[in-house]
């Protein structure tokens, strides 16, 4: 089943097992059942540390558990792990047989105390970018904590148990039965909603926090730029994001990053985390900022946390870039991870022979066609203009597949439901101003994006469209306060025009700081 490349990069992973494992099958007569058996028998032959047993009687058939022998079992998958989550079954692999995960001390010690009793489900698809991160995480708490459980579902191979909990969105993670979250969760999102007093105890170390020369808020390309660019000038160095990687983590195909042919935003927002952990540079995790309070008097400037904190600054780079535009009709947010979607890559293959639309004509939108063409039954393209805004070649593809129909000069209306889920999208003909209704299961929404500029309302002067007005050297109308990337006026979201962006900011921000007098 895997081939020769894999087999041998398998097996150099497996020389790192500490402990002996087993793999233990719970399988039954389909063709996916026997495959596993093949991938497991497989695993088995690379190392003597693993064996294998087929008598599991797990209630999901086919599924493995991985645990050491004599040992009960914690983590799970049910489906072949493959694809994006090929990394989660190795990384199983290590973990349980005591291979030190690489976070922190303090971490893993806050996991090892969290209550037991806890058996997590996590739905994913193959092709999710953003499932085998919360995959991942909730198997470490299922390896370092012996009272919690984890289990991955494939959607696609469980498509009864899809449809008996109405799932139509991936990540779905469920806690013993009842609904945990959706969508990507980082270890530490995880770790902090089941642990109910960390967010006040965090908050405590962060007010206690001495004031920065600069403070970066925003974790994405053009903050990880700035925090670099600051932390080389050896002044103390701040980021301050609601989730390290920001946008790029949901970012599929990434082929435009100069000098690198082809990456993925996980891969890549990874790659900035440890590039900017590099240097001498205070990385605060999993705090949105709420308000920002200009320096008087030649002061600090002030960022408010939704936890309560505060951090002071001599100076702060924005780059809190940008989230996916919403259509705002009504229905839309009530189905929200029920019908509606944004990720066409993550959710697509819950749609798997249904009807679906895609709304937005432009390059997001005909890729997002194409894509789900190949799994859907049919697809829906509508478009608000007269005309599509997607490349040539984009659009001669879409119109060479018979199982999509394009509808122009078309305004959403409405999205309807049964209670449950989508089965319907009411659109207005803008030329002729009939209202026609369209009978589907899901919709795709990518229609742009959103500065992520609320929080500065009436504190910086923003353009008409949201975005933070900036100079040449990404100064604001704050003295003091700059801004990088999707956030800014600063025209071409892409994420090497955001990097360049985040880097001279924070060049105009040391050079405010060399030449102003601020107080300690």
């Amino acid at each position: 089943m895997l081939d020769t490349a894999i087999k041998t990069q398998l097996k150099a992973y497996l020389e790192r097992l500490v402990n002996p494992i087993e793999l233990v099958a719970s399988l039954d007569a389909s063709g996916t059942a026997q495959e596993m058996s093949e991938l497991l028998q497989e695993i088995a032959t690379l190392s003597d540390k693993v064996s294998v047993r087929e008598d599991g009687n797990a209630a999901l058939k086919p599924s493995f558990a991985i645990g050491r022998p004599g040992e009960a079992a914690r983590v799970n998958f049910a489906g072949i792990p493959m694809g994006h989550e090929f990394t989660s079954l190795v990384l199983a692999l290590l973990q349980v047989s005591g291979y030190p995960p690489k976070i922190e001390a303090e971490l893993i010690e806050q996991i090892r105390t969290l209550p037991g009793n806890q058996r997590f489900e996590t739905f994913i698809s193959l092709s999710c970018h953003n499932c085998p991160d919360v995959v991942q995480a909730l198997n470490l708490l299922a390896v370092l904590n012996p009272g919690i459980s984890s289990v991955m579902i494939d959607g696609a191979a469980f498509q009864d148990e899809v449809a008996a909990r109405k799932i139509l969105a991936v990540p779905t993670v469920f806690l013993n039965g009842e609904p945990f979250g959706q969508g990507r969760m980082t270890l530490e999102e995880i770790v902090a909603k089941l642990d109910t007093g960390a967010a006040s105890r965090e908050a405590e170390k962060i007010d206690q926090k001495e004031p920065f020369d600069l403070l970066v808020v925003g974790g994405g390309p053009a903050g990880s730029a700035s925090a670099v660019y600051a932390a080389r000038k050896g002044i103390r160095t701040g980021v301050v994001a609601e989730r390290f990687g920001g946008q790029v983590l949901d970012t599929m195909a990434i082929e435009n990053f100069i000098s690198v042919q082809r990456t993925e935003g996980p891969k890549l927002a990874t790659a900035l985390e440890q590039h900017v952990k590099e240097y001498d540079v205070d990385i605060i995790n999993l705090q949105r900022a709420k308000a920002l309070v200009p320096a008087e008097n030649g002061g600090l400037v002030e960022v408010h946390l939704d936890s309560g904190a505060v951090l002071k600054s001599k100076t702060v780079v924005i780059a809190t870039g940008a989230r996916w535009r919403e259509m705002n009709v009504p229905g839309e947010r009530e189905y929200r991870g029920r019908g509606v979607a944004y990720c066409p890559h993550c959710d697509g293959p819950l749609f798997k022979g249904k009807r679906v639309a895609v709304i937005g004509g432009g390059n997001s939108g005909v890729e997002a066609a194409i894509d789900l063409a190949g799994i859907v039954a049919h697809v829906t393209l509508l478009e608000f203009d007269s005309a599509l805004r997607a490349d040539a070649v984009l659009q001669a593809k879409l119109a060479s597949l018979p199982n999509v129909t394009v509808i122009k000069s078309a305004q959403t209306r409405e999205v309807s439901g049964d209670g449950n889920q989508v089965n319907g999208l009411l659109y207005q003909d803008r030329l002729s101003g009939e209202n026609h209704r369209i009978e589907l299961e899901g919709i795709f929404v990518q229609i742009g994006l959103l500065p992520n500029t609320d929080w500065l309302k009436g504190t910086l002067a923003l353009s008409p469209r949201g975005e933070i007005e900036v100079d040449s050297r990404g100064q604001t109308s704050l003295p003091g306060v700059f801004a990088a990337g999707d956030a800014t006026t600063s025209p071409f979201k892409q994420i090497i025009i955001a990097m360049g962006d985040g880097a001279k900011a924070s060049l105009g921000a040391f050079d405010h700081l060399i030449r102003s007098a601020v107080p300690a």
